[in-house]
């Protein structure tokens, strides 16, 4: 693992930790987010896993793979949530991203911990209450809802950690199985 983190110790009782991917080939996005006793959200840290553009594509796999496993033995998340893939007019960044999503489900899976997948237009709905809602206004309800002095940087990271807020918000009503 690589990039820079940021981490906060839990100020009371954690009740939950999900884990939030933001998946990518040379950038993957993550944040670690509990679910306190009294219902709040605390960011427990966030970052990014990077991988070498230069190096052959099975060696960044194994790389996120592993830094994926390294994160949930770290954190020991109850649960990962990771954005859906997003196919937008570039197909070759569309499979890269693909082949990035499959080791880190993979990785979750292998440590036998319950995955669940959103939509970008669900992560925006469940952070700001807009489908359509663009990065800045992401960034600034994600700063709220963890009551943060800043964003959590760098954007992908910040990504990561509202895909594990919509992924808390949710699950008060949907129950993985």
């Amino acid at each position: 693992m690589n990039g820079k983190r940021t981490r906060a110790a839990p100020a009371i009782t954690v009740e939950r930790v999900v884990l939030g991917i933001d998946p990518g080939t040379a950038i993957t996005g993550y944040g670690a987010v509990a679910k306190t006793t009294t219902g709040d959200y605390e960011l427990l840290a966030c970052g990014v896993l990077r991988t070498q553009a230069g190096d052959p594509m099975p060696q960044r796999l194994l790389e996120l793979f592993q830094d994926m496993k390294a994160l949930i033995v770290e954190f020991q998340p109850d649960e990962v949530a990771i954005e859906k893939l997003f196919f937008g007019r570039n197909v070759t960044t569309a499979i890269t991203v693909g082949q990035a999503r499959g080791v880190l489900l993979l990785a979750a899976a292998e440590l036998g911990i319950p995955v669940a997948e959103y939509t970008p237009a669900e992560v925006k709905q469940a952070i700001t209450g807009y489908g359509n809602a663009d990065k800045p206004q992401i960034q600034e309800m994600v700063q709220r809802l963890l009551n943060l002095p800043e964003s959590p940087r760098p954007d992908d990271a910040a990504d990561g950690v509202a895909v594990a807020v919509c992924h808390l918000q949710h699950s008060r009503y949907v129950f993985l199985s």
